[in-house]
C-alpha cells in the first residue's frame, strides 16, 4: 500500500511540474492555456510541490499571489498530512 501511495505522489508531482511547463510555454506562444482550476485541482490532489517547483522553475504564476501563497500553503499542508500519517 505504502508503495502505491508513493508511486502516487510521484506521479501527480511530475504531472504539476509539467503542466506548469505546458501552461507557461502556451502563454508565451499567445495560445490556448490550461485553465487555472485544473492547476488547483492538479494542487489539491497532491501535486502542489511539483505545481510550487515548476511555478520558480519557469518563472510562471510568481506575480499572483494566490499561486505564490497558496501553492507553498498547500505542499505545507500535504507535508504535515504526511508526516502526521507516518508518525500514526
Amino acid at each position: 500500500m505504502m508503495e502505491v501511495l508513493i508511486g502516487y505522489c510521484i506521479f501527480i508531482n511530475i504531472v504539476g511540474f509539467i503542466i506548469m511547463k505546458v501552461d507557461k510555454q502556451r502563454a508565451i506562444e499567445h495560445r490556448w492555456r490550461v485553465p487555472e482550476l485544473h492547476l488547483w485541482g492538479i494542487a489539491l490532489l497532491g501535486g502542489s510541490l511539483g505545481a510550487w517547483m515548476g511555478m520558480q522553475t519557469y518563472r510562471h504564476k510568481t506575480k499572483r499571489p494566490l499561486f505564490r501563497l497558496g501553492l507553498p500553503f498547500v505542499t505545507f499542508l500535504y507535508i504535515g498530512l504526511i508526516g502526521y500519517l507516518l508518525i500514526v
